[in-house]
């Protein structure tokens, strides 16, 4: 007869997912005992076994090997993160995958340690064309493969990223460039190993002259001492002259076009302003979310 299943002794290999799959409730202990034995007798991987069986279902087992192989994303509920940061709760997500390539893009062409290239500004145009929807799932999927990251919202005009990290904006960027500021305002995304979150804070009647400071330079070489990566978001670059400052100081800039918004003059204009001032424009991606 089997001893009792439980998560001490379905430790290593296949089994693991058993171990996780309990520890998380997703898995009764005596319906582990059901899956090992047709895994047994079938030949078969714990998973295959389980799922056969309609205990478990495909979306249980991603969750199991993602917790196996460290590649963590959270199920919805369980966070304040909003829905619509896709990387953070499917991974599986055809977005997603997509995302993944933007990023093998940019450790490919920009993110360098050695040359001093850990920050990068994402600016468009104009509004509403997914600045920030790319700037957070970006975020989480440099964290989940291992990067340090921290996600800077410089649009102290308009500002998303402590709605779609829901962390608290009472204290931020603003504050931190008005010498208000202190280590507790960058916060950590619970449950998504190595991501932080800079949220902008209460809006200041003059950002243009806050990012001018040297007080933001000198705090981007103070956060790329710590952070792998380093993603800004920036306001709608049509609208004010912020989103040249912080691209200058980031170093380089990533373009984003939304299908019938963004105008393709526009976006000529602003990459051609952009080379211009002397800032790399490392590329452009046409989203169609956020």
């Amino acid at each position: 007869m089997n001893a009792p299943i439980s998560s001490k002794n379905l430790g290593h290999a296949e089994r693991s997912i058993g171990a996780i799959l309990i520890d998380a409730g997703r898995l009764k202990a005596e319906d582990a005992e059901k899956i090992l034995r047709l895994q047994r007798e079938g030949g078969l991987r714990f998973g295959d076994a389980a799922c056969k069986l309609g205990l478990v279902t495909e979306e249980d087992i991603q969750f199991a090997l993602s917790r196996q192989f460290d590649y963590p994303y959270l199920q919805r509920g369980e966070s304040g993160v909003a829905d619509e940061v896709v990387a953070a709760y499917n991974p599986f997500h055809p977005q997603v995958e997509a995302l993944r390539a933007v990023r093998s893009q940019l450790m490919l062409r920009w993110f360098d340690p050695a040359a001093g290239r850990r920050c990068l500004a994402i600016a468009s145009p104009g509004r509403e064309e997914g600045r920030s929807w790319l700037v957070a799932n970006l975020g989480v999927v440099f964290s989940q493969l291992g990067e340090r990251t921290l996600i800077i919202d410089a649009d102290m005009r308009n500002p998303r990223q402590h709605l779609l990290f829901g962390v608290d904006n009472r204290m931020g960027l603003s504050a931190a460039l008005s010498g208000r500021g202190s280590a507790e305002i960058v916060r950590r995304v619970p449950a998504l190993v190595d991501l932080s979150v800079l949220p902008a804070g209460a809006t200041p009647p003059n950002p243009q002259e806050l990012i001018s400071r040297p007080t933001f330079a000198a705090l981007l070489k103070q956060y790329a001492e710590e952070y792998d990566v380093i993603l800004v978001d920036t306001p709608a670059a049509g609208s004010t002259a912020d989103t040249f400052t912080l691209a200058a100081r980031a170093g380089g800039t990533l373009l984003v076009a939304r299908p019938h918004l963004t105008r393709t003059a526009a976006l000529r204009t602003l990459a051609g302003e952009f080379h211009q001032a002397g800032i790399t424009v490392v590329g452009s991606v046409l989203n169609d979310a956020g």
